[in-house]
C-alpha cells in the first residue's frame, strides 16, 4: 500500500495504515524501492585511479554500454587505498543505485577484504546487483582477463625474438592483476630457457613518474646490460621510455621497451609500442549486461588478453 503496491486492501484498514503512517512521519523510501524492483536508472561505477589511461577508457566504454540502455553511470574513485574502497562503497549502499560495478584491480591481503565483501553481500540481499572487473578475489559477478596468461605469451613470443635480458616493472602498490602479470612475463621467460628471470623484477611506484625515476636511478652498467624493459602498464611503460631517453637511450636501436592494456593513446607514441591488447569494449559489454540483468549463480567470464608486437621490439640480430 505504501509502497506503490497494486494489491488491494479494505478501504477501513487502508485508512487505519494511512493515519498510522501519518502519526509516524512516514514517507516512502523511492531510491529504495526503485532497487528492489530493478527500475532504478543509476549504475555506480568504482575505479582505482581517474587520471589513469586505462581506467579513464574502461569508464568510457561503460558509459557508452549502459547509456544505450537508458542508464546513467556514477564514478567513485578509490584512489588505489583499500580502506576507500570499502568507503565508497558504504556509501554507495546509502544511495542504493541499481548496480554498483568494481573495476579495480583487488589487493593483496588488504585487511579489510571481509568487510568489503559483507558490504556487498547486504547490497545484494536488498536487491542490487554487483560486478567485479579484472579481479577474481570476491565471489560475486566476475568479468575477468586472463593477466597472467597475456603477459605470458608476451614473454614467449619477446624471447623467440632473441629479448632474454629484460628488466621487469611491476607495481609498488600491491594489486592481484600486476602481480599476476608479473608471475605470468617471468613464467614466460623461464618456459623459454631464460635463467634467473625473476632476478630483474621490481617494484617501483605505480604510476608513469614511479617507471621513469626508477630507469633514471639506474646504473650505466646496468642499463648497458639489458635488452628490453617491460612495464606492467602502459602508462608505466611510457613512463620508462621518457626516462631511457633521458639516459640518452634510442628506442628501439639500443634498448626494447614493452608494456600492457594497449591504452588509445599508445597510437601517438614513436616508437609504436609493443603490448598486450585488452578488448575494453566487449568487457565493458558484458559487466553492463550482468549488472542489469539476474542470474541467482554467480559465474566468471575470462576475455582473451593477447600480444601485439609492434615497433618498440624488432626481431635481435642473431
Amino acid at each position: 500500500m505504501l509502497n506503490g503496491s497494486s494489491r488491494k486492501v479494505a478501504e477501513s484498514y487502508r485508512q487505519r495504515v494511512l493515519h498510522a503512517a501519518r502519526e509516524l512521519g512516514y514517507t516512502p523510501n523511492l531510491p529504495a524501492q526503485a532497487m528492489a524492483r530493478g527500475t532504478s536508472r543509476t549504475i555506480a561505477l568504482v575505479i582505482s585511479l581517474i587520471s589513469d589511461p586505462y581506467f579513464s577508457a574502461m569508464a568510457a566504454e561503460i558509459m557508452k554500454q549502459a547509456e544505450t540502455l537508458g542508464l546513467h553511470v556514477s564514478i567513485a574513485v578509490t584512489e588505489r587505498q583499500a580502506d576507500r574502497e570499502l568507503d565508497l562503497v558504504r556509501e554507495l549502499r546509502g544511495q542504493q543505485p541499481r548496480a554498483i560495478i568494481l573495476a579495480g584491480s583487488g589487493y593483496v591481503d588488504p585487511p579489510s577484504e571481509q568487510q568489503l565483501v559483507d558490504e556487498l553481500q547486504r547490497y545484494e540481499e536488498t536487491g542490487g546487483r554487483v560486478v567485479l572487473i579484472s579481479r577474481s578475489d570476491l565471489p560475486f559477478e566476475t568479468v575477468d582477463f586472463d593477466n597472467h596468461e597475456g603477459a605470458r605469451q608476451l614473454a614467449l613470443q619477446l624471447a623467440g625474438l632473441g629479448y632474454q635480458r629484460c628488466l621487469v616493472l611491476g607495481s609498488g602498490t600491491p594489486l592481484l592483476s600486476m602481480q599476476r602479470r608479473v608471475e605470468g612475463f617471468v613464467a614466460g621467460l623461464e618456459e623459454s630457457g631464460v635463467a634467473d628471470a625473476g632476478s630483474r623484477v621490481h617494484h617501483p611506484d605505480f604510476s608513469w613518474s614511479g617507471a621513469r625515476e626508477f630507469i633514471l636511478g639506474l646504473g650505466d652498467d646496468q642499463l648497458r646490460d639489458l635488452q628490453l624493459v617491460f612495464a606492467v602498464t602502459d602508462d608505466m611503460a611510457l613512463g620508462a621510455l621518457a626516462g631511457l631517453r633521458e639516459r640518452g637511450l634510442r628506442i628501439p636501436e639500443d634498448l626494447g621497451i614493452a608494456g600492457f592494456d594497449d591504452i588509445t593513446t599508445l597510437r601517438d607514441v614513436v616508437p609504436n609500442l609493443t603490448t598486450v591488447h585488452v578488448a575494453l569494449d566487449a568487457v565493458a559489454e558484458e559487466a553492463v549486461h550482468r549488472a542489469t540483468t539476474t542470474d541467482p549463480n554467480p559465474t566468471r567470464r575470462t576475455a582473451p588478453a593477447y600480444p601485439v608486437l609492434r615497433a618498440s621490439t624488432p626481431p635481435l640480430p642473431t
